[in-house]
C-alpha cells in the first residue's frame, strides 16, 4: 500500500512539473528556436546510443507539430472526419483535407487632417492603397467603422523603472477600460509584465474584473517587453475565434526600456502584424527628453498603423487613454484582394493615401504576412 502511496504521489509531482514548464515557458520565436536547436543538438550528442541513431530529429517550428495522434483540426474543414471520429470501417481509407487560402485583406486605417483631428467622412474614391506596390483587383468593402467590436490588450510594465509612477497609470488604465469596454460586445485582458507577462485577467467585458486584473499588479523585476507583445498577440489576439469583424489593439504602458526579453523587437513587431494588431504604446517617460525606449515605442506604433503618445508629465497619461479610446471609434475599414497573391509566407507591403487631399495623414500597418499554404 505504501508503494501505491508513493507512486501515485510521485505521479502528481511530475505533473505539477510540468504544468509549471508549460505556464512559464517563453514565446518561441526565431532568435530563441535557433539557441535551442543548439542545446538540444549537444544534448542528443552527449545521450546518443546505438540504438538511437534511427531516430528522427525534433523538428525546428516556432510552435509546437501536431503528433500523429492529434488530429489537426484547425487545417480540416469542418464537419471533415476526424482520427477520433473514424469508424473502424474506414481506417484504410484516406482522410480528406480542404486546405483554402484566404487571399483577402482587412485594412483599418485613421486618417487626420493638419491638426490632429479625425476625417470620418471620406469616401473610397478618396483612397488610393497599393499592395507589394500593385494596385488590388478588387475592393470587396470599404465604411467608416465606429462600432466594430474591440479586442483588446492592456499590457502594463510593472518592472523597476515605473514603480514611482505606478498606482496613478493603474488608476488612468481602470478608467480607460470602463469607458471603452461594452458590456456583451467588447472584451479585454490585462497583462503585467516585468521579466515574464501574467495575465492577471483574462477576455472579459466586465469592468470590474477588467480593475480587479489591473489592481493585482505589483511592480518589480527587469523587463520583457518584447516578450509580452510577442506573447499577447500570438496567444491571447490570435486566438480569439471570432465570427464578425473585429478591431484588435494593444495598449502598452512602458518606459520603451527590455533588458530581459527572449524574442527581438522586429520579432514582436511581425507577430503583430501576422495578428493584425496595432499597438498603442504610452510612454512613461516624463523626463522631457526622448530616450531609446521611445524609439522603440514609435517603431511599434508605425510598422502597425498605430500611434505612440509621450505625456509631458503623469497626468497627462489620462489623456493619451483618452484620444485612444475616439481613434479606435473613428477609423476605416477597407476589403480588398491583392493582386499576384501567391500564398507562400512572405511580407507584402501596403501604402495608402488620400488622393486629392494633400492636407490630410493616413496612419495604417505597413504591411503584412501573406498567409503559407
Amino acid at each position: 500500500m505504501n508503494n501505491v502511496v508513493k507512486i501515485g504521489l510521485g505521479l502528481l509531482l511530475s505533473a505539477a512539473f510540468a504544468v509549471a514548464q508549460s505556464s512559464s515557458e517563453l514565446p518561441s520565436a526565431p532568435s530563441t528556436v535557433l539557441q535551442q536547436q543548439q542545446q538540444q543538438q549537444q544534448q542528443r550528442q552527449a545521450d546518443q546510443a546505438p540504438a538511437q541513431q534511427t531516430a528522427t530529429p525534433p523538428t525546428a517550428a516556432a510552435v509546437p507539430s501536431s503528433t500523429p495522434n492529434t488530429p489537426a483540426s484547425t487545417s480540416t474543414a469542418p464537419g471533415a472526419p476526424t482520427t477520433a471520429d473514424a469508424s473502424k470501417d474506414n481506417d484504410d481509407q484516406p482522410l480528406t483535407t480542404i486546405h483554402r487560402v484566404v487571399n483577402e485583406v482587412n485594412l483599418v486605417f485613421t486618417v487626420t487632417d493638419k491638426r490632429g483631428h479625425f476625417v470620418k467622412d471620406l469616401k473610397q474614391n478618396d483612397f488610393k492603397v497599393l499592395d507589394d506596390k500593385k494596385p488590388p483587383t478588387q475592393v470587396v468593402n470599404f465604411g467608416s467603422e465606429t462600432n466594430l467590436p474591440l479586442r483588446v490588450g492592456l499590457l502594463v510594465d510593472a518592472s523597476n523603472s515605473i514603480r514611482d509612477r505606478f498606482r496613478f497609470e493603474q488608476d488612468a488604465a481602470i478608467e480607460f477600460l470602463n469607458q471603452i469596454v461594452r458590456p456583451k460586445f467588447d472584451s479585454a485582458f490585462v497583462i503585467g509584465f516585468d521579466t515574464t507577462a501574467e495575465v492577471t485577467q483574462d477576455f472579459t467585458d466586465s469592468a470590474e474584473r477588467l480593475a480587479r486584473g489591473v489592481r493585482m499588479l505589483r511592480p518589480g523585476g527587469g523587463t520583457a517587453l518584447y516578450d509580452a507583445v510577442y506573447f499577447a498577440c500570438r496567444d491571447k489576439l490570435m486566438k480569439s475565434n471570432e465570427t464578425v469583424a473585429t478591431r484588435r489593439a494593444i495598449i502598452l504602458l512602458t518606459d520603451g526600456e527590455d533588458n530581459q526579453s527572449r524574442v527581438t523587437r522586429e520579432e514582436a513587431i511581425e507577430m503583430a502584424q501576422r495578428a493584425e494588431v496595432v499597438i498603442y504604446p504610452i510612454s512613461t517617460n516624463v523626463s522631457g527628453v526622448k530616450l531609446k525606449g521611445d524609439k522603440v515605442l514609435e517603431r511599434m506604433a508605425d510598422a502597425t498603423g498605430g500611434r505612440a503618445f509621450f505625456p509631458f508629465k503623469i497626468e497627462d497619461v489620462a489623456n493619451a487613454f483618452s484620444e485612444i479610446q475616439d481613434e479606435l471609434r473613428s477609423q476605416y475599414l477597407l476589403a480588398y484582394k491583392p493582386a499576384d497573391f501567391q500564398p507562400d509566407g512572405s511580407y507584402r507591403s501596403i501604402d495608402i493615401v488620400a488622393e486629392n487631399h494633400k492636407n490630410l495623414k493616413v496612419r495604417a500597418r505597413k504591411g503584412y504576412y501573406a498567409p503559407k499554404q
